[in-house]
């Protein structure tokens, strides 16, 4: 199977197409004179209310990046190469069906195919989020997610639930209890955030999709089997999850040792209001145990080489997640996190502290309302027996120049993406990197990009 850019441009401009007739039928059934009835009632109840048995959506995302070239003392193992053009295709064929009262179950399909940069090294601020440790030239197929859902309704106020690529319409209790069983993205259920969480509608850049001082359970892909249960009420919330964790560090084996080899996390969650502005804080905890290695272990073995020193061991952290709209269409977002640094870095990114703030904008001012603006920066930080490791030659997930002159990393992503129709998208991208990979020996480094996504 081989993705042509040109049958994914005619399949997108053929969505674009149905969906401009889609809009002008129902403006023309809604008003006998083709324009909208405003004073009118609908002739069917909003899809959002009506309870849907079986779903399907379809994603498409192309992501290009270049980074120019750039100042640099040397190079390791790990490092970002310069004067590289790369590209990542994902292509998601997602499946819903509602089994009984309460329940879903939903597989997403993922045909992937592309490499990062450097073939995702040398920056830990990683500029892709849709680019994998794991790349390939040919298109590779992998079921992504297969899960089922259990909503226990507790009674009270109802909400409406959306049809979406992983939910399927209906309503809902909004005090209820909701427990997931199977394959997912840990960050499906954990540290969402409204302005930076979606590589392939909002900022590209790792740091923005999830906080990397969490090392989440995952597999290359980003996806691993577990549980988890939530507990919503109309101000808050609380989450727990229990994960299976990879055989080798970043790797797509699943450790079969599920009472040894786990990563729990809990997320308390509270909403709120400011001058009618809505704002949400969110507090993570975890604590991961798998066959990790020691930094300062690895320190008095040849080479740095730290899967000489693996054994079972524990990585704990913290994370918060804070979002506040402060006008309409304009909200702002910061992610703090904190791990014990000590334990090799399992699964995410190598980063043992990280801060980050952000800011989104709505095209409603310049009357493009579907259209945003995004203008991020993080810091990304390790401790210093991890700064010794990298010093020494080793590497780790992201990061291994074979030296280190360390500096934290600091990273700046600004896009902006355009609505070509209802369900096309194209954006622009440009990332700024000081101190790749935590080493002021190199760059910076100027990384540029562009976006085509549709979806329906």
């Amino acid at each position: 199977m081989k993705l042509d850019l040109a049958t994914t441009c005619k399949t997108a401009l053929l969505t674009c197409a149905a969906s401009v007739l889609t809009a002008a039928a129902q403006n023309a059934t809604n008003s006998p004179n083709g324009h909208s009835a405003t004073n009118s009632p609908p002739l069917v109840q909003p899809a959002s209310t009506q309870q849907q048995n079986w779903n399907w959506h379809i994603q498409n995302t192309d992501i290009v990046q270049g980074d120019p070239s750039f100042p640099a003392k040397y190079a390791g193992q790990n490092s970002l190469a310069d004067g590289e053009v790369k590209e990542t295709v994902s292509l998601d064929l997602f499946l819903g069906v509602r089994l009984w009262p309460g329940a879903e179950a939903h597989v997403d399909g993922l045909v992937w195919q592309g490499f990062g940069l450097s073939r995702t090294l040398g920056i830990e601020a990683f500029p892709n989020g849709e680019a994998y440790r794991l790349g390939t030239q040919v298109p590779n197929i992998t079921p992504a997610r297969a899960f089922i859902r259990q909503t226990i309704n507790l009674g009270g106020e109802e909400e409406a639930v959306n049809d979406d690529q992983l939910t399927l319409a209906g309503k809902q209790d909004i005090s209820r209890i909701t427990l997931t069983l199977g394959q997912i993205s840990v960050l499906d259920v954990f540290d969402n955030n409204t302005y930076a969480h979606d590589p392939r509608t909002q900022f590209m850049n790792w740091a923005f999709v999830g906080n990397e001082a969490w090392d989440y359970p995952a597999n290359s892909l980003g996806y691993m089997t577990g549980f988890a249960a939530e507990l919503n009420q109309p101000g808050w919330a609380v989450r727990y999850g229990f994960f299976q964790m990879p055989t080798v560090a970043n790797g797509m084996a699943v450790d079969e040792r599920f009472l040894v080899a786990w990563g729990m996390v809990t997320e308390l969650e509270r909403r709120y209001a400011i001058n009618q502005h809505p704002g949400t804080i969110r507090f993570l905890a975890y604590l991961n145990q798998a066959r990790m290695g020691s930094y300062a272990e690895a320190l008095s073995v040849p080479n740095a080489n730290i899967a000489l020193t693996r054994a079972d061991r524990d990585k704990y952290g913290f994370a918060l997640n804070w979002e506040q709209e402060i006008a309409t269409n304009v909200g702002v977002f910061s992610r703090l996190g904190w791990n014990d640094g000590h334990t090799e870095s399992w699964v995410y990114a190598d980063v043992d502290r990280t801060a980050s703030l952000g800011l989104s904008v709505k095209g409603q001012f310049w009357r493009r309302p579907d259209d945003i603006f995004g203008l991020a920066g993080v810091v990304n930080a390790i401790t210093p027996v991890h700064q010794q490791f990298f010093a020494v030659g080793g590497t780790g997930i992201l990061a291994g120049d074979g030296a280190l002159n360390y500096r934290p990393e600091e990273a700046m992503e600004t896009y902006y993406d355009l609505q070509i129709c209802k369900n096309v998208h194209a954006a622009l991208d440009y990332q700024f990197v000081a101190n790749p990979a935590y080493n002021r020996d190199r760059g910076p480094v100027n990384i540029f990009g562009a976006r085509f996504h549709w979806e329906f």
